[in-house]
């Protein structure tokens, strides 16, 4: 959605490129504080969570005004 590089995501996350390239080939999940960051970075970009709630987990851009 970003149009990030791995070595972007990486660099913004502050984790090895080697744990994006794993995760995104699903050959393993990131240890938790790994996972955080990651998450964090995507967050600070303006990617939003949407939970589990009957219809599937996603992600969207979150609203500019910082409501979700």
């Amino acid at each position: 959605m970003l149009g990030w590089s791995q070595e972007l995501l990486s660099r913004n996350a502050g984790v090895s490129r080697q744990t994006i390239v794993d995760f995104e080939r699903s050959l393993r999940v990131p240890i938790a504080n790994n996972l955080a960051a990651i998450v964090t970075a995507l967050e600070g970009a303006g990617i939003g969570f949407i939970p589990e709630n009957g219809g599937g987990a996603g992600v969207r851009f979150r609203n500019p005004s910082g409501s979700r």
